[in-house]
């Protein structure tokens, strides 16, 4: 599914090793966590607005370096790391003025466009949490995410794009 194999290509893990910089420089926590063998980066951080209508957003990164991406690797990767954050952010239980944001983030050499095209297509939702997935090329040093202003969540949008456009575009 998103396992990393054995020699993992540098170039990946070089990317996230700039990313975790990146993260921290932004103030979030960092960490990494073995996911059934796969060496995964965590950040997090929590942010609260008034014009987000007196909520508390738990905005967790959670990325790593596999062999290939596909749709099926990116979905699976988006839907385990929602029900991480969901699960470890603590506090209020989600909609009751705290809600949960994530960037799954999966890197490679190979990415099947399918994936790029699925991780730009939309916002993935679900009650009080959103995701907005992140496929990274670093062979091609591309990155396809969504960059819009969906009608759930789109109190946020700018939130998203802003950390977005810091922690993923230097490629």
């Amino acid at each position: 599914m998103y396992g990393q194999g054995y020699g993992e290509q540098s170039a990946s893990m070089g990317y996230l090793a700039a990313l975790e910089g990146r993260l921290t420089a932004d103030g979030c926590t960092t960490r990494w966590e073995d996911w059934a063998g796969t060496a995964v980066l965590v950040g997090r951080r929590s942010d609260f607005r008034m014009r987000w209508m007196a909520t508390n957003l738990h905005l967790f990164t959670v990325a790593a370096a596999v062999p290939q991406i596909t749709v099926q690797a990116i979905e699976s990767f988006t839907g385990s790391v929602l029900k991480y954050a969901r699960d470890t952010k603590g506090g209020l239980p989600v909609g009751l003025q705290t809600g949960v944001g994530a960037f799954p983030v999966l890197v490679s050499e190979f990415v099947e466009p399918a994936a790029v095209h699925w991780a730009e297509a939309q916002q993935r939702n679900r009650f009080a949490c959103m995701a907005r997935p992140v496929v990274v090329d670093s062979r091609q040093r591309y990155v396809g995410m969504y960059r819009g202003k969906p009608a759930i969540g789109r109190v946020y949008a700018s939130h998203f794009v802003e950390k977005s456009t810091r922690y993923f575009y230097a490629v």
